[in-house]
């Protein structure tokens, strides 16, 4: 990666009891989304921007809902905002938006409790999955979530978080 490439990065906490569950959750998300950009983008050769919402299963369920045809909460929405043409188009010296994440807090939370992790950790890890998408990662075949969920393990190591993917294949052994 161009280590002149710089992620400007908003983080939007709108539903109050992200508050209540992690400390400092701007501070968490702001941590994980950079090393995720760290570790999963390619030599963009700009300055880029993205956005992350902390906010509850209404407002992620509306959404799921208008964008994906799915009528149901999940943990977390990635909206990239550009594909390879988008890029050939824009100025060079322009900043290229990656995208918004959405976060649901009692998705993420329930699923925290459910996987006997911290909630902070959960967070760490839909972020850093979250600006895998923006960056043009995905996991719909095999090959893809194995090269995703081996990124994921590895920025959540460096950020001193379990490896989901373990504890996640031990929780189905036992």
């Amino acid at each position: 990666m161009n280590t002149a490439t710089i992620l400007a990065l908003e983080v939007a906490v709108v539903a109050n009891g992200w508050c209540k569950a992690v400390t400092a959750p701007e501070e968490v998300a702001k941590r994980a989304a950079r090393a995720a950009y760290s570790a999963g983008s390619l030599d963009l050769g700009r300055s880029c921007e993205a956005a992350v919402v902390l906010t509850d299963d209404d407002r992620v369920r509306l959404l799921n809902r208008d964008y994906r045809n799915k009528d149901r909460a999940t943990n977390v929405l990635s909206f990239p905002a550009f594909d390879a043409d988008d890029m050939a188009r824009l100025p060079v010296d322009a900043p290229l938006f990656l995208g918004d994440i959405f976060i649901a807090l009692e998705t993420a939370t329930a699923e925290a409790r459910l996987e006997a992790k911290t909630t902070t950790d959960h967070l760490s890890h839909l972020v850093v999955h979250g600006m895998l998408h923006l960056l043009g990662h995905d996991h719909e075949t095999d090959d893809e979530a194995n090269i995703m969920e081996r990124l994921e393990s590895d920025v959540l190591a460096q950020l001193g978080v379990p490896d989901p993917y373990v504890l996640a294949d031990e929780t189905a052994a036992s």
